[in-house]
């Protein structure tokens, strides 16, 4: 039986949304850097979520990896719920 964990669920457990730019370059053009924005939520230090993916990368997509940039959200908060103000009618 496969039981899904819920973002909630890995949340409690200290995963948090985790943000990663990876840079690579283009393969047919090799000396142009292009990016790519990657998030999930992850555990920190060892991040296994995002070494995952770069295993991934490194064996089925042609850019080669020229760096990444890593951000992580560090609280576990709710949402801002905000009530509106005022009703606007546009006719």
């Amino acid at each position: 039986m496969h039981l899904v964990t819920s973002d909630l669920e890995k949340m409690l457990q200290d995963y948090r949304l985790t943000t990663a730019q990876i840079f690579y370059h283009l393969p047919d053009h090799p000396s142009l850097l292009q990016w790519f924005l990657w998030q999930h939520l992850d555990i920190a230090p060892d991040f296994p979520e995002l070494k995952r993916f770069l295993n991934f990368w490194e064996h089925s997509i042609d850019g080669k990896l020229h760096s990444i940039r890593v951000t992580r959200c560090d609280h576990l908060s709710p949402s801002d719920f905000v009530y509106a103000n005022g009703q606007f009618l546009i006719h």
